[in-house]
């Protein structure tokens, strides 16, 4: 093990603590899974409900697997989609500075979970004590590649936005 192990892991431990206190904020803070499922119909998206558990799932599930270290191409994947939907649906109209509600903070995370995916979870992980590492183009490669497929599918599947004329 070396320094850069140790960067990995910390890597993980903190963008996973991230995505799991997000989800759990999404499900249990503020407006709970109502509140939640208010804000993503308001961003176009179609059975809100669907949408706040689906995010509350994919943000815990994804943060357990980075912090295990398992599954580390498609956690990332998973962190890339989550930060490209809000990205775009919320965060892209306002530009892109965090303080005005743009796009940097996801920006960030999802660039993050994509260099952490080429770099693999490192020697503190379950994938590498299971042999399972898939790193360089190929962890990228997937993370991106299942990322952006599922956020595309998703859109297209959900996303109905209003018109100016019907809002």
């Amino acid at each position: 093990m070396d320094v850069a192990d140790l960067a990995l892991a910390l890597m993980r431990l903190v963008i996973g603590a991230t995505m799991i206190v997000h989800g759990i904020n999404h499900w249990l803070g503020g407006g709970r899974i109502a509140g939640t499922a208010r804000w993503f119909s308001g961003l176009g998206l179609r059975n809100g409900v669907l949408q706040a558990w689906l995010s509350v799932i994919t943000e815990i599930g994804a943060g357990a697997l980075l912090i295990l270290g398992l599954l580390t191409p498609l956690a990332c994947a998973a962190v890339i989609s989550v930060m490209l939907v809000a990205g775009l649906l919320a965060h892209r109209p306002n530009g892109f500075f965090v303080f005005e509600e743009g796009y940097e903070y996801v920006l960030v995370l999802a660039a993050t979970a994509l260099v952490l995916a080429i770099f693999g979870p490192g020697w503190l992980s379950i994938d590498h004590a299971a042999d399972l590492e898939i790193v360089g183009w190929a962890g990228g490669g997937i993370a991106l590649g299942v990322a952006v497929a599922s956020t595309a599918g998703l859109l297209a599947v959900f996303w109905r936005p209003q018109s100016e004329a019907a809002a």
